[in-house]
């Protein structure tokens, strides 16, 4: 008898461990299902606006301005769209892209630090927008792929408190960890959207102390390194990464002015290109076949 127990067992094993191994697989698969008229929002401010908008000197561009003026429409001639435009055409897909700034002035204030998307989208989650701004439940009514970012001002961070607090708009370390925590676990609900979230946008020398630049660099190294798991819905682009190039600060020749932590127009052309790159490929690969930056592998 415990012979046949010591056949019989190890086949159950066996079998348990294939099943587990299928139920990943299939969990995967329905992840890299993404339709060819999947449609992707993208929730910025004046930071992502000129990665929207790209190169804004060209003749392109400019024409798009005047005929918004003359027609009302936005701007078509936006490099994203072009972007997406042009890959639609090649690949007889038809993805569509959509911007929307998040949150929005009034009511709830342009503040989108990790304590206003945990506010909006965990705390008062739900069915309805909260201060007129769509939670993940309205937004994912619509789209398939959700992108959110925060602006250079969320690279302040500062000391560390006596206690950490998740309802707290205090900008440190551990309640941005803590509340982004809180945003995995709520974006874990949503396993058939996929969402690309930006590391932060940094600041130039002359807008931020050294501490505070440090603390940001420990923040989104660890977004990348630890909060950021395998084999979810969770994409990262590294947007700090190519502001900073491994220092602690956006760097000079890629920003308005020493003194304007917005993207030029020739940073915003290239950074546009490899944040495209990056889009498609979560959508197409799960982000397989690109790095964090968006570059080929």
């Amino acid at each position: 008898m415990k012979s046949f127990y010591r056949c019989i067992f190890p086949n159950y094993l066996l079998i348990a461990f294939l099943c587990l191994f299928s139920i990943g697989c299939n969990q995967r698969s329905k992840l890299n299902k993404m339709k060819p008229d999947t449609s992707i929002v993208f929730l910025h401010h004046s930071t992502g606006k000129t990665i929207w908008n790209g190169n804004t000197r060209g003749f392109r561009y400019t024409l798009g301005r005047i005929l918004k003026k003359i027609n009302g429409k936005p701007n078509n001639q936006a490099q994203l769209l072009c972007l997406l435009r042009e890959y639609n055409r090649k690949n007889h897909t038809g993805y569509k892209i959509d911007e929307l700034s998040f949150p929005k002035s009034e009511p709830y204030g342009l503040n989108n630090y990790p304590y206003d998307y945990y506010n909006i989208w965990v705390k008062h989650g739900g069915n309805k927008p909260y201060m007129e701004e769509p939670t993940i439940e309205v937004l994912s009514a619509t789209y398939q792929v959700i992108i959110f970012k925060h602006c250079f001002a969320v690279s302040n961070i500062q000391a560390e408190q006596d206690s950490a607090d998740i309802n707290s708009d205090y900008k440190s370390l551990a309640n941005y960890k803590l509340q982004y925590m809180a945003l995995r676990d709520k974006i874990h609900q949503f396993p058939h959207v996929k969402f690309i979230v930006w590391t932060g946008a940094a600041h130039v020398k002359s807008q931020v102390n050294e501490n505070e630049a440090k603390r940001a660099r420990e923040f989104f190294n660890w977004v990348k390194d630890e909060w950021d798991l395998p084999d979810d819905n969770i994409f990262i682009w590294d947007f700090y990464q190519l502001q900073t190039k491994g220092s602690l600060y956006f760097l000079d020749e890629y920003s308005r002015s020493e003194n304007n932590s917005h993207p030029n127009a020739k940073f915003s052309d290239y950074a546009a290109d490899l944040f495209f790159n990056r889009i498609i490929d979560v959508i197409e690969n799960n982000g397989e076949k690109t790095s964090l930056t968006g570059e080929n592998k």
